[in-house]
Parts: structure tokens; sequence; C-alpha cells
């Protein structure tokens, strides 16, 4: 990567802004292609998170670039361009760093934008200077509203977790409640990646959105003859299913972007350790079930997802059916 160029004098956010426009306009960068994420700027150009952040800003708000989920930063189509840069000034200079950007700024709009970027680049890439710089305000002024991250984290939890409900009707019976429950939580872990790294079985995340799913969970099981014990039992197990899958969504997008690497690309560059493994003569089941595969083994998250929960929900059939008759027989 060409490190930017530029009066020496000049910011380091602006020099790296400078660079990044030129490859667009020669063509290095093309509508949609992904721009070097925050972690990758910071990196290569030896700069702190929030210069790297404060650069991809100003380009936001050029509208030379746009964030999309889960794809990071990408050059923005020439037919959809946001607002001219001459309308907003770049983030910590001019008007858009005073009181008056302060006073538009909310504790929702803080959350909602934390959570952009948390899905767009990660957990990691998460940090109250670079909230502050996507909002354009001042650097402390969202203390004013959250006094830390993890507090801010607690919120963006809460806020997520908060984006799906359940009908006022439920379906009849335990099983199809449990199965949406269970589609539900991880339709928002496929929407924000993020959410499943917070919180284990152990140290649980306590906010009241999660637990209104729970309840839910809770409800469909109850009513069957479940001792509490028991009951709270198969809830963590179907929780535990969902979450465990989860979290390897955020792990790959963060080893993609560490890494320059998509999952297949990563594959092939492990062949000579795959085919040393399969020579050895040490793993011959290893060796037969891997062989058989035409095209490679293709890992299907959602797949694994549903065939999961059918076989822990088979297995859970008679104990809670058997209990639930047990209860009503005279």
């Amino acid at each position: 990567m060409t490190k930017p160029t530029g009066a020496p004098d000049q910011p380091p956010y602006l020099r790296i802004v400078g660079e990044l426009r030129r490859r667009v306009a020669e063509g290095e960068l093309a509508p949609g292609d992904r721009v070097p994420s925050t972690r990758q700027i910071a990196r290569e150009w030896g700069v702190a998170l929030a210069t790297a952040t404060k650069a991809l800003t100003t380009l936001r708000l050029e509208g030379l670039v746009v964030t999309r989920p889960r794809a990071g930063t990408v050059v923005a189509t020439p037919a959809a361009p946001t607002a001219p840069a001459r309308r907003r000034p770049a983030p910590g200079s001019g008007p858009g760093s005073g009181p008056a950007a302060d006073q538009e700024l909310s504790l929702e709009r803080i959350v909602r934008t934390a959570i952009e970027i948390a899905d767009a680049e990660g957990l990691a890439a998460l940090s109250m200077r670079g909230v502050a710089a996507r909002l354009g305000v001042a650097v402390m002024s969202p203390y004013r509203y959250v006094p830390s991250k993890d507090d801010l984290i607690q919120l963006m939890a809460d806020a997520a977790y908060g984006e799906r409900g359940y009908p006022d009707d439920p379906p009849a019976g335990w099983r199809p409640r449990l199965e949406l429950g269970a589609h539900t939580l991880w339709g928002l872990y496929r929407e924000h990646p993020w959410l499943a790294q917070l919180g284990s079985l152990t140290r649980p995340l306590l906010v009241p959105n999660l637990v209104g799913h729970g309840e839910w969970m809770l409800r469909a099981l109850d009513g069957h003859g479940l001792d509490p014990t028991t009951l709270f039992d198969i809830h963590l197990l179907v929780y535990s299913h969902i979450q465990g899958l989860a979290v390897h969504l955020e792990w790959e997008a963060h080893a993609e972007a560490a890494t320059g690497q998509s999952e297949d690309q990563w594959m092939d560059s492990r062949a000579p350790a795959l085919t040393e493994l399969v020579d050895s003569g040490r793993f011959p089941t290893f060796t037969k079930v891997v062989g058989s595969f035409e095209n490679g083994y293709d890992l299907r998250l959602d797949a694994l997802f549903t065939a999961g929960l059918a076989a822990l929900l088979d297995g859970l059939t008679p104990l809670v059916e058997g209990r639930a008759a047990g209860a009503t027989a005279p």
C-alpha cells in the first residue's frame, strides 16, 4: 500500500484522505470496492485509530465512500452521492465541532451511530472518539450522554435486541414457539454479528430486551410439568446453540479484516498443511470424508443452525412432552 503524500504540515488524516481520493480518481478503487478499514489504515500508515476514523469520516461526508453492514466502507457510486463536504465540515474543525453540532446530539443518535460502526467494522473498531468523529462533534461530547464505552455497548446491545419482537398471538405448541424465538435471535445475530460476542452463559448480559427474548422462550416451556431447573436448562441449551454458532460470524469478519483473505482464500493457503495431514495415513476416516468432497466442504452456518436446532428439539421432545403427559395423568 502506498502511503499518502502531500504537504508535510498537513494533518495526518488529510494526507490519508488525499491519497484515497487519488486512488478513486485514478480508478485504483472503483465504485463498490472496499477501502482500507480503520485498522488497516492505522497499521499501514502508523496512525491512531481515531485518526483513521477521522479520515474515513471525512470521505463519507464528501460522499466519496459509504458504509455497508458487514461489507465495511466501500467507494460510493456516482449516482448516489451523499452531502458534499462544503456543507458539513470535517470532524473536529469548523462549525461542525462546536456547540451547534453538539446540540443536535441525542443518546439515540450516539447509540445508532455506534451500532453502525460495530456492524460495519466489528466491535474492536468501536471507540468513543470514533463515534464522535462519525457524528462530526467534539471528542468529549458523547460523554455527556453516556459515561463510558462499556456503558455504550450495553445500550447498543439493548437497542439491537429490541429491533425484533414477537406476536401478541403466539403460535400453538411449545416447539413452534421455541423455533420462532431461536430464528428471531439468529436473525439478530446475522444483522449484528458483534452481539454474540457479548456475555456468556456464566456471565450473562443483563439488558431488558435480551431478557425479553428469554421470557418468550421460558413461556414456551412453562406449563409442561418441568421443574424450574430443567426448564431453565432447556432454555440455556437452545440459547447456547444459537450463540455458539453466531460467534463465528464476527470471528470470520474480524479474521478477514485482519488478514485481507476471504475464508476460501485462507483455506487455499492452508492446502499444503491439509495435504500433509491426509498423506500421513494417521487419520483414515478424516481422509475418506474430506476426499469425498468434489469441490471442497462448504461451511453453511445457516444450514448448521437449522439442522442443529431441529436435532436439539427432537431430542428434547420426549422430556418436555413426557413431563407434560405425566403432569396431566390421573
